[in-house]
């Protein structure tokens, strides 16, 4: 089964193949093939993703291998139609937004709520100590850090407050992706859940 994984940044890139593949290898019982594709944010995925589907699934196609189109964007970034939309109705438009634009049945549109970086909170445990102590309460929840205060500017705040440098995205988030166990985020990222739960379907479908 080949994932093709389409993605709007470096640390996405780095990180979210072997990621997910270390979950769904251990749930498939047999390896997959995750293979990312990089985009330069999520309007440029929406505009080139149709073409790019086409292209992977039917190189896929000639190698007689099965094949979906993953989409992943965070809920925080894109431009939404509406100011003050709910969460569910931003998860609804953009997941819509996406699949229309793509119009293949082979693609599927996921989010990270409210970015990629509330997984790295399901587990406080693979950040240095003076970063766990100072977790606030919502981390029990990381997808509720949300978009007045989002987990990659709350990451850097606690870095520059408490390590006396900066969260580095494709540094930091390099290694500590590969300290965290996909089933721990799983368990603690309901939107995170979902999509992994979907990626598995669609590999005992084959």
């Amino acid at each position: 089964m080949r994932y093709i994984l389409f993605v709007e940044g470096e640390t996405e890139f780095k990180v979210l193949p072997n990621f997910f593949k270390r979950w769904l290898d251990r749930e498939v019982g047999a390896p997959v093939d995750v293979y990312p594709v990089k985009f330069k944010g999520w309007a440029e995925m929406l505009k080139d993703a149709p073409k790019k589907a086409r292209l992977h699934l039917s190189s896929a196609k000639q190698k007689k291998n099965p094949a979906v189109v993953i989409g992943l964007t965070d809920i925080h970034g894109p431009v939404f139609p509406k100011p003050g939309m709910d969460l569910e109705d931003k998860k609804v438009w953009l997941k819509k937004k996406f699949e229309d634009a793509v119009g293949l049945p082979e693609y599927h549109h996921y989010h990270a709520v409210h970015e990629l970086e509330a997984w790295l909170l399901s587990d406080p445990s693979i950040f240095p100590r003076s970063i766990q102590d100072a977790f606030g309460k919502n981390i029990g929840e990381p997808e509720k850090v949300n978009t007045n205060h989002p987990p990659k500017a709350y990451l850097r705040d606690l870095y520059t407050r408490k390590m006396g440098s900066t969260y580095k995205e494709v540094v930091h988030g390099t290694d500590l992706f590969a300290k965290l166990d996909p089933l721990i985020a799983y368990r603690k990222c309901p939107s995170l859940k979902t999509l992994l739960d979907e990626l598995l379907s669609f590999a005992k479908a084959v």
